[in-house]
Order: structure tokens, then C-alpha cells, then sequence
């Protein structure tokens, strides 16, 4: 009887293991595409800015200036 009892155990405590494993993976992928959404959405926010920089350089620009005022 106790040794029954016994194997139940070990056979719960591998079976919540295994469970646990595959949560943790899925978990670790869930929080890998977060954070690689997050990268992305932060490169394109830095290339639009980098955008808005050169236009507003271009427009600046002494130039430009002197161009838009007809000197």
C-alpha cells in the first residue's frame, strides 16, 4: 500500500513538472515576441524621427531660407 502510495507521488510530481516546463516555455516565447515587438515599434518611432530631424534640417537650412525669402 505505501509503495503505491509512493508512486502516485513520484508520478504527480513529474507530471506537475512537465507541466510546469511547458508553461515556462510558453511563458519565455510570450515575453521573447513582446519584447521583440516592442524593438521593432521602438526602430520605426527612431527612423520617423530621424525623418522629421532631416525636414526640419532641410527646412533650416540657410539655403532654403534664403531660396523661400528670394534673397
Amino acid at each position: 500500500m505505501a509503495s503505491r502510495l509512493r508512486f502516485a507521488l513520484v508520478i504527480c510530481f513529474f507530471a506537475g513538472t512537465l507541466i510546469l516546463a511547458v508553461y515556462l516555455h510558453s511563458a519565455d516565447h510570450r515575453v521573447f515576441y513582446t519584447l521583440r515587438r516592442y524593438k521593432i515599434e521602438q526602430v520605426q518611432l527612431q527612423q520617423e524621427l530621424w525623418q522629421k530631424q532631416l525636414q526640419v534640417e532641410s527646412l533650416t537650412n540657410p539655403a532654403s531660407v534664403s531660396q523661400r525669402l528670394g534673397l
